[in-house]
């Protein structure tokens, strides 16, 4: 058996969202049509892959985009609570400064931080549950590929610390569009390289590419 082993984490396609919300970890939320066609492409481009375990976030459109992958590999998706959405305090609620939660006063309470971040769930229990989620996925796939389906914050913040950069960042800068895969590479239990790819970037709306400038009318991706 090889000793090298990759630990795909696969941010979850895009999802109905009309109205907007911070959706978080709510229950509910699905993919979208296009949302289907980002996982599909995805699985295609895995197809081929020595892929021996498929694991996603209990959250349905984690589950909806693993499940293609597990699919065209013939594997039951396992489910993993360490893969989900981090805690957002304005959770399903609509976000921005002129018509959304932080019009109010009430809420500013919640941004008196941004380096742990104040607003939700701070970044270094991120990093433990999400690096123990990769290391459970290592070992489940010794000497072969893994693919773990989670989102945006997590998968974002579990790179940044992998790649000893600081945690607290700018979101619009996130290298983590929807569909894309952040590949962890480990020769035994050391990790050894990280890479980043994006199967389904020509599906992916413009205004959701990392860095992409906000367009009036046009949310960035809600509770990614």
């Amino acid at each position: 058996m090889s000793d090298i082993t990759v630990v795909h984490l696969m941010r979850h396609g895009e999802v109905e969202n009309p109205d907007g919300v911070l959706y978080g970890r709510r229950p509910g939320y699905h993919l979208s049509e296009l949302g289907r066609r980002m996982a599909e492409r995805v699985a295609d481009h895995l197809k081929d892959r020595d892929v021996t375990y498929v694991v996603s976030s209990p959250l349905e459109r984690a589950q909806e985009t693993a499940t293609p992958v597990a699919r065209s590999h013939g594997l039951e998706l396992a489910t993993d609570a360490r893969l989900l959405e981090a805690e957002n305090v304005f959770e399903g609620k609509t976000f921005g400064v002129g018509d959304g939660a932080l019009r109010k006063p009430g809420n500013w309470k919640h941004l008196t931080n941004p380096f742990k971040p104040s607003w939700g769930e701070p970044y270094v229990d991120q990093v433990v549950r999400m690096m123990s989620a990769i290391e459970a996925a290592r070992d489940a796939a010794r000497g072969h590929e893994a693919v773990a389906v989670s989102h945006q914050l997590p998968i974002w913040i579990v790179r940044s610390f992998a790649e000893k950069r600081r945690l607290w960042h700018d979101p619009r800068r996130r290298q983590c569009t929807l569909a894309s895969l952040t590949s962890f590479t480990f020769q035994g239990d050391r990790l050894v390289s990280v890479g980043y790819s994006e199967p389904a970037r020509d599906l992916v709306p413009p205004h959701l590419l990392a860095g992409a400038k906000p367009v009036k009318g046009k949310s960035k991706a809600f509770g990614a």
